[in-house]
């Protein structure tokens, strides 16, 4: 019967892979590391969080596909939160580690890494139930929309804690990978791959969707003279999706191909000079998703813009007449106006004029 090491700390493991590295996050450079994923998680807290007020906030985008986009933001909120923890649990302080506390922190990053993936999946399947009947939002009701994000999370979670569970190499350590000192090799495979797999899948199936909306809505634009907003929101949602979803295959997939070379045993691949931008690549995934989300939505961005200004237009408007309620500024003055399929949408918010054609881009 193998011998099992619980209660090892990770130089343990560290030692016996020749895994060097950790020492090499030490002095300036390691300094430099930190400034920069602090300045970064604080962008992706404050960022991701206006993307996810905005959601709430804004009734045009009371919808499952803007009800998923929030949780993608809220995804990435949380891998904030696991490179915060990384940051506090690298370098030197890695050998130091429990066991646990190492599954702690590798399993905050599988399980942000999860919801993200999973989550882009379920709207693949959103798009695709909605495109496919030319419409611009699915009939998905709120009750299964918070069913399905529910049911991400719960994903997510369970495959973050998939090692912890016992897919590890503590009673097996010659199975141990290098990147990784207390995962077994076969998981990495495992994990890489299915990952890689699911990338390919909804990068084809955007593919084709986004094919089959050009081609009905170039033979649509021929047949009909229907507003040109109706027939180009469809498009320009597809075009949102797929600048995440490359976003995300472009950060996420080095880490990815480095970890599969380390669960294949490949010893000269060099991969530990590279898994640390690598990894600094994949926290850039979370910086840009709001970035791309306020760039190509035209509504999004007047949203976010609207909540850090009202604030201090509402004080000067009180201070000017404490005769107006509070509850009516920074409202439509009109709110007879209905969300419809073409994306326009009548009223005034904040003062500012009608954005209804800037909506859903």
């Amino acid at each position: 019967m193998n011998e099992c090491y619980y209660d090892k700390r990770m130089d343990f493991f560290y030692n016996r892979t020749k895994t060097d590295t950790a020492d090499e996050w030490t002095g300036p450079q390691l300094i430099g590391v930190l400034c920069f994923g602090t300045f970064f998680c604080i962008f992706i807290f404050i960022s991701n969080s206006l993307v996810i007020a905005a959601v709430v906030k804004n009734k045009r985008f009371h919808f499952p596909f803007y009800y998923l986009l929030a949780n993608l933001a809220a995804a990435d909120f949380f891998a904030g939160i696991a490179y915060v923890f990384l940051m506090f649990n690298t370098g030197p302080v890695s050998k130091t580690l429990t066991v646990n506390r190492w599954f702690l922190r590798q399993g905050l990053l599988d399980t942000s890494l999860t919801a993200s993936l999973v989550n882009l999946l379920v709207i693949a399947v959103e798009r695709h139930m909605s495109i496919m009947r030319m419409k611009i939002h699915s009939n998905l009701t709120k009750k299964r929309v918070t069913f399905l994000i529910i049911s991400i999370w719960a994903i997510a979670i369970f495959m973050g804690a998939v090692p912890t569970l016992g897919w590890n190499c503590l009673c097996d350590i010659t199975v141990c990978s290098s990147l990784a000192p207390i995962y077994s090799r076969s998981y990495l495979v495992f994990w890489s791959v299915l990952n890689l797999v699911v990338f390919f899948i909804m990068v084809v199936v955007y593919i084709r969707i986004y094919m089959y909306v050009q081609r009905k809505t170039n033979v649509l634009s021929s047949h009909t003279s229907g507003s040109i907003s109706r027939r180009r929101t469809p498009v320009k949602l597809m075009k949102t999706v797929m600048t995440v979803l490359g976003a995300f295959v472009v950060c996420w997939t080095p880490g990815l191909v480095v970890l599969l070379l380390d669960g294949l045993n490949c010893t000269d691949c060099g991969i530990q000079h590279v898994k640390r931008w690598f990894l600094l690549l994949a926290l850039l995934n979370s910086v840009m998703n709001p970035i791309i989300y306020s760039y190509k939505d035209d509504e999004m961005w007047a949203t976010m813009k609207r909540m850090i200004c009202c604030s201090s237009e509402d004080r000067s408007q009180e201070r000017r007449s404490s005769r107006i309620p509070s509850t009516v500024l920074c409202r439509s003055t009109d709110i007879s106006g209905h969300y419809i399929e073409d994306g326009i949408i009548q009223g005034t918010i904040c003062g500012k004029g009608d954005l209804g054609d800037k909506g859903n881009s």
